[in-house]
């Protein structure tokens, strides 16, 4: 029923072959996840039925897109900055740990993510791209990337469908300890590259997607550019995140690990 309504969702705007999907990782998701696919696509079902009355189509613009806000909020863009790009990212968030000592924190040791184009979900469907985050972790993290970089451009500008249906737009990853660094230069997009500095932090809601494991959602962030930063980006935001924190302590964890973990990424610039 889910592929059914997926295949759907593609249709919408492409004939072409439907991809292979990504495996639903029923085993190893936490039990809410399912559920948060579920939505998803009563959700999206809704949306195409309701295509089906609409004269305009719709469209890419990000100039009247809100951001999500935290409970807590984060600083606002600076004045002058516009939306130039969000991101879903879905990766892991890295760890190490004194195995010596079972009542040590786990110390965070930068993340890795793909980072997937979903400006026009969020630009035309908001409340369907708000799910995003959380319904990626419903998907085997290896079969991501493969699987949305197989596609051609005509189809990945085009669909509506998570993760496999999306654009590669990028990669995030740690330079150093300190510097969060987002390389969305390739040749499909020029978007630029970031190095950032963490700004400011708002806690996850409460009712925030978990990881595979049930664990709580990453902090929402907002970070500013480091020099050498190109594209004209200038401020960064991480909202709508969904797994990827650590355990409260080291005990019975290997000196390094990784949580896996979902987020957009919110790209501001002039």
């Amino acid at each position: 029923m889910r592929a059914s309504l997926f295949l759907s969702a593609l249709s919408v705007s492409s004939v072409m072959a439907a991809p292979v999907l990504p495996e639903i990782n029923a085993n190893s998701a936490h039990a809410d996840s399912l559920k948060k696919v579920s939505e998803y696509f009563n959700l999206l079902a809704v949306k195409i039925q309701q295509s089906k009355f609409e004269s305009a189509v719709p469209t890419c613009d990000l100039s009247k897109v809100a951001m999500p806000q935290a409970p807590s909020p984060l600083p606002a863009p600076s004045f002058g900055l516009t939306l130039k790009h969000v991101a879903l990212g879905r990766g892991t968030q890295n760890y190490t740990c004194d195995t010596t000592n079972a009542t040590a924190i786990p110390v965070a040791n930068g993340a890795v993510a793909s980072l997937f184009n979903a400006s026009c979900i969020v630009a035309a469907y908001p409340d369907i791209g708000a799910m995003l985050s959380g319904v990626s972790m419903s998907f085997n993290l290896s079969n991501l990337a493969s699987i949305a970089s197989s596609l051609p451009p005509s189809f990945l500008k085009q669909t509506l469908a998570p993760t496999s249906g999306m654009a590669v737009s990028g990669a995030h990853y740690f330079t150093n300890a300190s510097t969060p660094f987002f390389n969305m230069d390739a040749s499909q997009w020029k978007i630029g590259e970031a190095p950032c500095a963490k700004n400011n932090s708002a806690p996850a809601p409460e009712a925030a997607a978990k990881g595979q494991q049930g664990e709580k959602a990453v902090p929402w962030l907002k970070l500013v550019t480091r020099p050498g930063a190109t594209g004209g980006l200038q401020e960064v935001y991480r909202v709508e995140t969904a797994g990827g924190s650590a355990p409260e302590t080291c005990k019975g964890m290997p000196a390094a690990f990784e949580v896996q973990y979902a987020a957009q990424y919110w790209f501001y610039g002039n």
